[in-house]
């Protein structure tokens, strides 16, 4: 269903302004500003806003406000207290969306939602002096507020224009439920379990998908399907995304990453997340990573190889597929990612005083083992999946394979773990003799589309047994990255972004990247590599999470049906096979029952976004064509690289796969960096 359901300021201020006047509050009353607040001002009220040179408020122009916005950003659950705190205000120029505009007044608040007060005033500080901004396509300015520390609710707004933000909260804990329901993407993700209550909230129940008879307890080869002797139990796992199918090295990239989420910062991961694990003693973000990591041990053949992808049924909801599943063969890169899936899975699991799992790590370490063994032995196995070259077809959606570096850096991960829990210097030795072949070192990059490989490295670099002139160039390599690269440290001291998440390339998945970027900023803090204050580094990392939560030109909040969480915008619809485009009870959080549940993390901003080539007039039918509608979908289609997403989740020939598809990969990167900011 096509749909841009944006939430303008104006509009935001209206409502809030009926609810309110029904307490006989006015918002835009400057009678209710509070006798405490701090003036960070020093003009008056006036609809003319006089000049204000450097100060950056705007210069000689009247008060004016056209559209529905939004105009004032914020990221919608808050600010921890201590954080950098700046609300964006836009005025759009370029997109979709330039025949609204703003010029803003000249003295802006921040007001107590509560009580109305006014605790805060000051000028905004125009960005880089009222120029466009080419990633957004819009003039911006900046109201910081980051000396407000009290905690509450608050909202920004401009007293002249009658322009307000959405509520938000100052708290050190704003972003704890936030957390859990993105977490809990992960057990909805879930291939053959029952989503039932109270796990499961009332609308989105399903029974335990893909366990008939020939689905995944009974699996079959791709190229035997009719050879029963081919059936493998590869029950488990989670759907990859929208799209079903399970691939193996994506797979234990994800249990690696929830097991590096927990390693640093542990204290974020309660056992009370509300799945069914909860209460067991163990962090539910490790129950998960078990779910995962138990479909690994499924994969694994007697010889240490890991098969390379299942490819299962498609249907809404899950439990009513009905086709077969079929699992491609055995490859390096596959079983190389399950390698170090197993190694790290052995140390963490290694540490639980629970019944069982000090035996479960040993039985982890052996498969490790073995599948480095296998993969050392075989180094160029690959398996192509749904490559009609190699008779696959259909078989899966995305290619899981990779090519010659990706096999080294998978080994390289591989290694590292399994140095670290073995002290064996075949591995030592192998990292050692080709590590200088990732980006950072190779080509003094951090690469934003490589920071699971930049991990390794400083991962390797901290062990105590490393050797120490690889360590020292690694940790030398990083911070020159960081403080060199125009897109990094030099974005954020030339205010680079106006929305302060500075990212050079927008390509499918940048949600994904986003929080990568912001992850990167936090890991000199991780590695006591930070050559700027620790408050410095943190407001960096924050900057990617504000993004997320609406500091975007959008306001939009990247995650599905928060409404009830604290976010006033957030995505209504996404591309997902569960929550399909019609479906009356998932389709959209407007339009349909239930819509989606909330927290799933969807592409983003995409400005490669377009419709198939078969359209408008070549897609085999009238009907057909028909879908296409008369022009390409603007946006996302034709827009700056910021403004080049809208909620829809159509699937071909208009492909919102593309936008607004979710992923466990940007869903679990997305939870490490939040982590960070949960205690």
């Amino acid at each position: 269903m096509q749909k841009l359901t944006p939430i303008g300021n104006v509009i935001a201020a209206a409502t809030l302004l009926t609810s309110l006047s029904a307490c006989n509050i006015d918002i835009f009353d400057d009678n209710s500003s509070s006798n405490n607040s701090t003036d960070n001002s020093s003009s008056n009220n006036s609809t003319d806003t006089p000049s204000s040179g450097d100060s950056g408020a705007p210069s000689g122009s009247k008060v004016s406000v056209t559209g529905d916005g939004p105009f004032i950003v914020v990221d919608q659950f808050g600010y921890p207290t201590d954080a950098r705190k700046v609300a964006v205000v836009r005025d759009p120029v370029e997109g979709y969306d330039a025949a609204d505009a703003y010029t803003p007044g000249i003295n802006f608040e921040l007001v107590n939602a509560d009580t109305s007060a006014v605790v805060y005033r000051s000028t905004l500080q125009s960005w880089h002096n009222g120029a466009v901004d080419p990633s957004s396509g819009d003039k911006a300015w900046w109201f910081d507020f980051s000396s407000i520390q009290t905690p509450g609710n608050y909202y920004v707004r401009d007293p002249e224009a009658k322009v307000i933000s959405p509520t938000f909260s100052i708290d050190d804990g704003v972003y704890e439920d936030v957390l859990k329901q993105a977490m809990r993407v992960m057990f909805y993700q879930r291939v053959g379990f029952a989503k039932q209550e109270p796990y499961a909230e009332p609308g989105w129940t399903d029974g335990a998908s893909h366990l008939g008879s020939g689905q995944d307890p009974q699996a079959r080869l791709y190229s035997d399907p009719d050879n029963a002797a081919t059936e493998r139990d590869l029950r488990g796992g989670w759907f990859d995304a929208g799209d079903f199918n399970k691939y193996t090295s994506w797979t234990a990239g994800y249990v690696e990453d929830l097991l590096n989420a927990y390693l640093e910062n542990p204290a974020a991961w309660g056992d009370d997340f509300n799945i069914p694990e909860s209460g067991n003693g163990i962090p539910d973000i490790l129950d998960e990573a078990k779910w995962g990591m138990d479909s690994l041990i499924r994969l694994q053949n007697n010889d240490g190889s890991v098969l390379s992808i299942v490819g299962i049924a498609h249907a809404s909801p899950p439990s009513s597929a009905t086709g077969p599943s079929r699992y491609g063969p055995e490859s390096t890169s596959a079983t190389l990612s399950t390698a170090s899936a197993f190694a790290l899975g052995a140390k963490v699991f290694g540490t639980l005083n629970q019944s069982g799992y000090q035996n479960y790590a040993n039985d982890l370490l052996v498969r490790a083992k073995n599948a480095w063994s296998w993969a050392d032995a075989n180094p160029n196995v690959t398996f192509r999946n749904n490559d009609s070259a190699n008779g696959s077809s259909g078989l899966g959606a995305g290619q899981q394979e990779t090519d010659d570096k990706g096999r080294m850096m998978k080994k390289l991960h591989a290694s590292a773990y399994l140095f670290e829990m073995t002290g064996e210097a075949a591995y030592k030795n192998y990292f050692d003799n080709n590590y200088s072949n990732a980006d950072l070192i190779a080509y003094y990059w951090s690469n934003p589309f490589g920071v699971s490989d930049t991990h390794i490295l400083l991962y390797y670099a901290n062990l105590p047994n490393a050797t120490a002139s690889v360590a020292q160039v690694i940790k030398e390599r990083f911070v020159n990255a960081m403080n060199g690269d125009s897109n990094l440290w030099g974005a954020v001291n030339d205010d680079t972004d106006p929305y302060q998440a500075q990212l050079k390339d927008y390509t499918w998945g940048s949600s994904g990247i986003k929080s990568d970027v912001g992850f990167m900023f936090y890991e000199q803090i991780l590695q006591g590599l930070n050559t700027q204050s620790e408050a410095e580094v943190k407001n960096a990392a924050l900057g990617y999470l504000h993004y997320l939560h609406g500091v975007n030109p959008l306001g939009k909040v990247y995650l599905s049906n928060m409404g009830n969480h604290g976010a006033e915008n957030s995505v209504d619809q996404f591309y997902h096979t569960w929550f399909s485009d019609g479906s009356a009870k998932w389709d959209s959080v407007s339009d349909s029952l239930y819509g989606p549940p909330p927290g799933f993390l969807v592409g983003g901003a995409n400005p490669y976004y377009d419709w198939d080539g078969c359209c408008p007039y070549s897609c085999g039918s009238t009907e057909n064509n028909a879908k296409c509608g008369v022009e390409r979908l603007a946006p996302p289609y034709g827009q700056p690289n910021q403004k080049s997403y809208a909620d829809f989740n159509d699937s071909w020939p208009l492909n919102s796969w593309s936008v607004t598809e979710n992923s466990n990969g940007y869903q679990i990167r997305y939870l490490r960096l939040l982590s960070k900011f949960v205690h």
